[in-house]
């Protein structure tokens, strides 16, 4: 089975690479075997040094939804991770349309356009591709305090089922991970309020916050050859939280 999970020869461009979540998925998609393209707004050189001579570093900011529509016209990848995401909070009353454009562009337009440009790629090569996008809980549930972040993450989820349906005829599957909650930047508001973060971790029969290591393993399934046949799913890692 050790082929089923090779990455062998296949490059990958996973975005937000330089921390969490999308950290983890590049160093294990390293690990399997993939030269990545660690892309985001900041440097990702910590990912880089870490994965030694399979990685490479490029600035790819985001907020310009069409940052990466010359990308892949420059580069021929195999498989693309859209883990790119911010949040903001504020009561839905007072939610200001600065943040609420700021998150749709990154987490929802961004995603479209960038898969938009990768597929069109492969569709001129005639290659076959995978598309991991990372969704959420939130692509599930209303949450709190959070609406355009709650709006973008089921938009992701949708997305990924209009564009299966869509370019599975082309070789290229789109699925999404949605994490629970994990530990990462996007998630220090929540641990450091002790009655939100005492509430949570009732709630997830695991009894612990998720790693981003512990989404590594499941990217790497979604963009390997064990994986074909799964196509337009959201699959939730997330510690039972979604069976309670």
């Amino acid at each position: 089975m050790t082929a089923a999970f090779s990455l062998e020869g296949r490059t990958a461009l996973v975005t937000g690479a330089n921390t969490g979540i999308g950290q983890a998925i590049a160093l294990a998609m390293a690990g399997a075997g993939a030269q990545v393209i660690c892309a985001g707004r900041r440097s990702s050189s910590e990912t880089v040094a870490r994965a030694g001579d399979q990685a490479e570093d490029l600035i790819l900011d985001l907020s310009n939804p069409m940052a990466a529509a010359g990308v892949f016209a420059e580069r021929e990848v195999d498989i693309l991770v859209n883990n790119a995401g911010i949040i903001r909070r504020d009561d839905a009353v007072d939610f200001a349309e600065r943040d609420w454009d700021e998150v749709i562009d990154v987490n929802l337009k961004a995603l479209f356009f960038t898969s938009q440009a990768f597929a069109r790629s492969a569709m001129t090569r005639g290659a076959r591709g995978k598309i991991v996008n990372i969704a959420s809980l939130l692509s599930f549930q209303g949450g709190i305090r959070v609406p355009s972040y709650a709006a973008s993450k089921h938009g992701v989820a949708g997305l990924t089922k209009a564009l299966c349906n869509e370019w599975a005829e082309h070789g290229i599957t789109v699925n999404a991970i949605a994490p629970g909650y994990i530990a990462t930047s996007n998630t220090e508001a929540l641990r450091n309020d002790p009655s939100r973060n005492e509430a949570i971790l009732a709630r997830i029969p695991a009894g612990r916050w998720g790693a981003p290591s512990d989404i590594a393993g499941t990217a790497v399934f979604l963009a390997a050859p064990a994986s074909d046949y799964v196509n337009g799913a959201v699959l939730n890692v997330d510690g039972g939280w979604l069976a309670r």
